[in-house]
């Protein structure tokens, strides 16, 4: 079942899945991707994310962003609600809803979900009210299906706090400068890839970022940094038909020697290991 809504005014675009053999997601091989949000509720089953295999457990949710490439080894089994910016831009209602750099864009990536019965029953009822509206076709429509994915990442970033904030010192105000140093990251890293711009946007010293990060056991600013730089070129490796010399200057280096060089040193391989290219 893949029910859809489409707002002609705004190009949003809001889509429910269920038991849809079809959901998948193409990342940047696509323009126009969603954000995703997957519910599975049968037995662990696996997913590849970016060419890499996970378990993805029973009971447990899942966010993907837009520019991911995702797989399901069942997804007639999953529920799946997904978007698009201009139906919902997650970016723009981070103050309400609090999930960048946390939920979507997180250090701490894929981000397994577990929840209880009480929270199990709490998403099926947000699903059930997101069938019913989308058979009301009024005027209205599109504002109670976005309140009802609001009141989605709400819960499920709620569910996801209270998991990762395992100790009385992680409070919110300290994972939230982790949350915003991941937001900026997102925005910036294909140009700005040194610890101190991301510091000084966030009126911090590069200290007291790394301080922040080890609380919660994340690796280093500057290696999380590194770690979505490589990820990025990766993708452009795999998924497009760039040159390793395209890339270089997509992500801010001087040049193609420069990329090469910071790709093996911190990916562990050759650009040639994931594709021919021409430098």
């Amino acid at each position: 079942m893949k029910l859809i809504f489409e707002d002609s005014n705004s190009t949003g675009i809001f889509r429910l899945r269920r038991d849809d053999a079809s959901l998948r997601g193409d990342g940047i091989m696509k323009a126009g991707t969603l954000s995703t949000i997957v519910f599975n509720r049968s037995a662990e089953q696996k997913v590849i994310i970016d060419e890499v295999s996970y378990g993805f457990p029973k009971n447990c949710i899942l966010a993907l962003t837009a520019n991911q490439h995702f797989i399901f080894e069942r997804p007639d089994e999953l529920v799946a609600w997904q978007f698009n910016r201009d139906f919902y831009c997650i970016a723009d209602h981070d103050a309400e809803v609090g999930c960048v750099g946390f939920l979507f864009y997180g250090i701490r990536h894929p981000l397994f979900i577990g929840l209880s019965r009480k929270e199990i029953d709490n998403i099926n009822l947000i699903e059930t009210l997101c069938i019913e509206d989308m058979e009301i076709r009024d005027r209205m429509q599109g504002e109670m299906l976005r309140t009802l994915l609001k009141r989605l990442i709400i819960n499920v970033t709620r569910i996801a706090r209270k998991q990762t904030e395992t100790s009385p010192g992680l409070t919110g105000d300290k994972l939230d400068l982790v949350r915003k140093f991941n937001l900026l990251l997102e925005s910036h890293f294909r140009l700005e890839h040194e610890v101190q711009f991301y510091a000084n946007a966030l009126n911090k010293s590069p200290k007291t970022l790394s301080n922040h990060f080890l609380l919660f056991n994340y690796p280093s600013p500057s290696k999380v940094i590194q770690q979505r730089i490589i990820q990025e070129a990766r993708r452009y490796l795999f998924y497009t038909e760039k040159t390793a010399k395209e890339i270089a200057y997509l992500l801010g280096f001087a040049s193609p020697a420069h990329f090469s060089r910071y790709f093996k040193q911190y990916s562990g391989g050759n650009i040639s290991d994931y594709k021919k290219a021409d430098l």
